[in-house]
């Protein structure tokens, strides 16, 4: 019995270890760019694109940037929730029984969260030439959807999973029909998690640079249509952090900022969102 609690005892001080490191590191990061960029972050710098000379120093901002990273985040989230909604809701309601098929379906999708950003740029740009496109905006969120399908759809399953089956056999009694019970109720009760599934997406979707290095292109301007090329925030941190000049290294670090800051500023609503919508869920 003294050899157990010993167990738990060291286990749950490396436990608490593991998450204070992680909370420090974090935090070390976030002090890092907000010591360096932070004095480089103008109200110019983000309602501007860039000018003649911004590569150099002088005038212009990264409005081109920003604008252009969320055209690709929210094209490519709202591809991945309408292809990953129906797979989810599929998979826990029309597939409830069959077990392997389950278990298989979501060790596929496992792996394909696990395969790194750049594969998908590898494939994606395959993919263009074999269509005959330019590196464009479509391009992009083509490339950027497959990245973030397979982790919609396994946060939105995961959801489901939780979701009292009561309400499935419930459901049946009563006469509903399978679609009934997936669009009028499995969504209302996981509406919270839903939400928290599209934040995770869209974070991924809007901080990846790798997957559009090849698909989306660079300018300095914002796209007006689809088959235009297109600026994004981590792209323009990874550029202007190669210049040799000090003063573009530390605008990379105020991108950096403004990127941090776009990510919490939608996770603070995303929480609000889904807090608000946690009331009309069935305990």
């Amino acid at each position: 019995m003294k050899y157990k609690k010993l167990e738990e005892q060291f286990f749950k001080k490396l436990m608490a270890l593991a998450t204070y490191l992680i909370i420090a590191t974090l935090l070390f990061l976030i002090i890092v760019i907000l010591k360096r960029g932070l004095p480089s972050l103008t109200w110019e710098m983000v309602s501007q694109t860039p000018k003649g000379g911004f590569y150099f120093g002088k005038e212009g901002g990264i409005l081109n940037a920003v604008i252009g990273s969320f055209y690709l985040a929210v094209g490519s989230t709202i591809l991945a929730f309408i292809m990953g909604l129906p797979v989810a809701l599929f998979m826990n309601i029309y597939l409830i029984k069959k077990v392997r098929w389950l278990m298989n379906i979501r060790f596929f999708m496992d792996v394909l969260w696990g395969v790194p950003s750049i594969v998908y740029g590898a494939f994606g740009f395959a993919l263009m030439i074999f269509l005959g496109m330019r590196a464009s905006l479509l391009a992009g969120i083509i490339t950027i959807t497959l990245l973030i399908v397979p982790i919609m759809i396994r946060s939105i399953d995961e959801v489901l999973i939780v979701v009292p089956k009561g309400l499935l056999e419930t459901s049946f009694a009563l006469g509903s029909t399978r679609s009934e019970i997936s669009f009028k109720i499995f969504i209302r009760q996981a509406l919270p998690g839903i939400i928290t599934a599209i934040l995770l997406s869209f974070g991924r979707g809007i901080g990846d640079a790798a997957s559009v290095l090849f698909t989306a292109g660079y300018t300095d301007y914002i796209p007006t249509s689809l088959t235009q090329a297109t600026a994004t925030l981590p792209l323009a941190i990874f550029f202007q952090l190669s210049s040799p000049i000090p003063e573009v290294q530390e605008r990379a670090y105020a991108s950096a900022v403004t990127l941090t800051i776009i990510i919490l500023a939608i996770s603070i609503a995303a929480r609000l969102i889904s807090s608000k919508y946690k009331e009309h869920t069935i305990k």
